[in-house]
């Protein structure tokens, strides 16, 4: 079990992004939170087991309809999240 930490950077806020990340993360088995930072990037949070987390993110920067969205994406291990269940979406 590993969690990460993604900041993506781009036109990331205002195009659904969020939304788009939670229905990629229903294909996975994966906990976590994904919200708009007010500097314009969004942070993903996730926890999962590390084959099952490094595809979601692959699937994000590479194969979803938000790649071309993207400009810089910085990825950090952070410890285990605690009392996450599911997926959400955090204001």
């Amino acid at each position: 079990m590993i969690a990460k930490r993604a900041i993506y950077e781009g036109r990331v806020q205002g195009v659904g992004f969020r939304y788009t990340v939670k229905q990629i993360a229903m294909g996975y088995d994966v906990v976590g939170d994904v919200k708009n930072l007010a500097d314009g990037t969004v942070e993903l949070n996730l926890m999962g087991e590390e084959d099952e987390v490094e595809e979601f993110l692959s699937e994000i920067v590479d194969e979803s309809t938000l790649a071309h969205h993207i400009k810089d994406t910085n990825v950090v291990e952070i410890p285990l999240l605690e009392n996450v269940k599911g997926f959400t979406i955090s204001a």
